[in-house]
């Protein structure tokens, strides 16, 4: 099989090409030293100051920053060891570069359900015409996405919406069962 993007076989495009396209947020936020508006530019250099704020804002991370006493010039220690916010700001910055595809890969695990609700909700309206991959335990996470794949030991058990798999998939209900309530 071949994976394209925008009908173009991957393995012709240029390594860095790809990666360009491509927002990473790993489950553990990786944050570099420098200040808050470096890291959230790492991805896109040439990001403005109101698309870095945007970006913290969808991410839910500008009441964290407003905190701050230097707010976007706040320095950051390398690992991000000095900031609570971390995960956060490394959503941000995926946003902040604008790319075609983004994967979150169990991204949203470290945020409280409330968070995690308001930054997806707040990330649906931005990514619309985007490509979302998101890894997840939680069901909550993933409630509303177009496709779920559910994985048992490796391997693809069912494929479908939330609907389709709570009729269809029994590992899916077992793993809804065990997070959501009966009226969820």
């Amino acid at each position: 099989g071949i994976i394209t993007m925008d009908g173009i076989d991957i393995r012709k495009l240029a390594m860095a090409e790809l990666r360009e396209e491509i927002g990473f947020v790993p489950q553990k936020g990786v944050l570099f030293s420098g200040t808050i508006a470096s890291n959230l530019r790492f991805g896109k250099d040439d990001a403005t100051d109101e698309q870095i704020r945007e970006a913290a804002e969808i991410a839910q991370a500008s009441d964290f920053i407003a905190e701050k006493k230097e707010g976007y010039d706040s320095a950051i220690a390398q690992g991000g060891s000095n900031v609570s916010g971390g995960q956060r700001l490394s959503i941000a910055r995926a946003i902040a570069k604008k790319p075609e595809i983004f994967i979150f890969d169990d991204s949203f695990s470290a945020l409280d359900l409330k968070t995690d609700a308001a930054l997806r909700r707040a990330l649906a309206k931005k990514v619309a015409d985007k490509t979302v991959i998101i890894v997840a335990q939680r069901i909550s996470t993933i409630l509303h996405a177009d496709q779920i794949l559910v994985l048992n030991d490796g391997r693809i058990v069912g494929k479908g919406t939330h609907e389709e798999l709570l009729r269809g998939c029994e590992t899916y209900r077992e793993i809804a069962r065990s997070q959501m309530s009966a009226k969820e």
